[in-house]
C-alpha cells in the first residue's frame, strides 16, 4: 500500500469533527436555496453590486442584501468596496466547482 493510500483510508475513516459537520451542512443548506443558488451562479462570472445583483436577477435590493449576508458569514462570498460601491465576488472554489458540476448534472436529466 503506497502511503497516499494509506492517508486517504485513514481521512475516510476518521469521525468527522463538529465544526466540520456543521461547516459542511451549512454549505448544502446554503447551496439548498434557490436565490443564493442563482446569486453564487451569477458571481460564478464575475463581481457584481447589490444593485447590479438585484436587477440581473429581477430581485429586490433587500432580498439581494440578506442572502449575500449569508453566504458571506459561511465565507462563500468576498466583498472590496470601491467609493462608495462594494462589489461581490465569489470567494470559495471548491464550493463554485461543487454548484457547477451541479447545474451540470441537473441540466443532463
Amino acid at each position: 500500500m503506497e502511503h497516499n493510500d494509506y492517508k486517504e483510508n485513514e481521512t475516510r475513516n476518521k469521525d468527522l469533527d463538529q465544526e466540520t459537520l456543521f461547516m459542511v451542512a451549512q454549505t448544502f443548506k446554503a447551496l439548498s436555496d434557490p436565490t443564493r443558488i442563482r446569486i453564487l451562479h451569477l458571481l460564478s462570472h464575475q463581481e457584481y453590486s447589490v444593485n447590479q445583483i438585484a436587477e440581473q436577477l429581477s430581485l429586490l435590493q433587500t432580498t439581494v442584501s440578506h442572502q449575500l449576508r449569508f453566504l458571506k458569514n459561511l465565507r462563500l462570498v468576498k466583498y472590496r468596496r470601491e467609493g462608495t460601491t462594494i462589489y461581490y465576488s465569489h470567494d470559495d472554489e471548491h464550493v463554485m466547482n461543487l454548484l457547477q458540476q451541479t447545474i451540470k448534472h441537473a441540466s443532463h436529466h
